[in-house]
């Protein structure tokens, strides 16, 4: 048997998620002695890339009628070319719309968030996130089946190189449910729920004309640029920037929050982080109870003084 797999691409290049549910896949596949079939829709990437990180095959799916993706067409297709009781997903917005329909469609049991390999395979039992990221559960499938959607940052990429081989697939999936309108794609920045660094501001910066050293901040830092619910509400930032309970939830290894009080509902999309730091000219801001590190004090002094030092390290 293998474990499948689903490595999710956009226009054709794989995203870091796929590969870190590779590397997840690879060490279920590990626990239960089985291979890895990793499952594209439409790749332009090499299949080499899914090899890196111990995919044992690769099944690559050709169909145009997948080109504007669709939860139930992408769940019918994985459904028609897998045979396995294991199927993997990362935990993006796209893979976490499939990946329930594909569990309804093959009767298997569906365990979103999962932080570590399983801690029992007879039945699965694993750990995940619960309470929108606030604590932790230890969830057992006892279906025929399991479906595992992999929380993004962290079990991480891990390189296991595996001598892999390609099979294609010619489908003709129906996808007449969508109608696609038109495709708006960002261009030119990091996808903010796979940085591994988010420097992210509130209505402390005043207004959006001074959001410059923020962009800055993070461009010294290869890093991505986020906003509190505030901000974006009132046009200051898009909200494709939000980050919050009810915007992304984000994990990055290091978060940076900028004149943010730190309201419940913005911890909640954040609180995955491995490391925060808070920068705030509030003493009593409530995101300092949450923060690994905390200045107090000035912003619009600190962010760029903080930047020509980095600059400085950086040579």
């Amino acid at each position: 048997m293998a474990v499948f797999v689903y490595a999710e691409n956009i226009n054709g290049v794989y995203k870091k998620a796929a590969f870190e549910a590779v590397s997840y896949a690879k060490a279920v596949a590990g626990q239960t002695g089985d291979t890895v079939t990793a499952v594209a829709i439409n790749p332009t990437d090499s299949s080499d890339f899914l090899y890196k990180y111990g995919a044992d095959k690769v099944l690559n799916i050709k169909d145009e009628g997948l080109k504007n993706f669709s939860a139930k067409a992408y769940a019918q297709a994985l459904a028609e070319v897998s045979d396995g009781n294991v199927f993997v997903f990362p935990h993006t917005t796209d893979a976490s719309s499939v990946a329930p329909m594909l569990a309804v469609m093959k009767d298997f049991a569906l365990i979103t968030n999962v932080l570590e390999a399983p801690e029992s395979t007879q039945p699965f039992q694993v750990k995940r996130r619960a309470f929108s990221g606030k604590g932790f559960m230890h969830a057992k499938a006892e279906a025929q089946g399991a479906i595992f959607t992999v929380s993004q940052n962290a079990f991480g990429i891990k390189e296991n190189p595996a001598a892999g081989s390609e099979e294609i697939k010619d489908l003709t999936v129906s996808n007449e449910d969508t109608k696609v309108l038109s495709h708006e794609q960002s261009t030119g920045k990091l996808d903010l729920k796979e940085a591994e660094v988010v420097v992210s501001a509130g209505r402390g910066m005043k207004g959006p004309e001074n959001w410059g050293m923020i962009e800055e901040l993070a461009e010294v830092l290869g890093a991505a640029t986020a906003c509190s619910k505030p901000v974006s509400d009132i046009g200051w930032r898009p909200h494709s920037e939000h980050v919050g309970q009810t915007g992304k939830a984000i994990a990055p290894n290091l978060y940076i929050a900028v004149g943010i009080s730190g309201a419940i509902q913005h911890l909640a999309g954040v609180n995955s982080s491995k490391t925060i730091v808070v920068i705030n000219s509030d003493a009593e801001a409530p995101f300092y109870k949450s923060a690994d590190y905390g200045v107090v004090g000035d912003a619009f002094q600190i962010i760029p003084e903080l930047t020509q030092k980095i600059k400085a390290l950086k040579g």
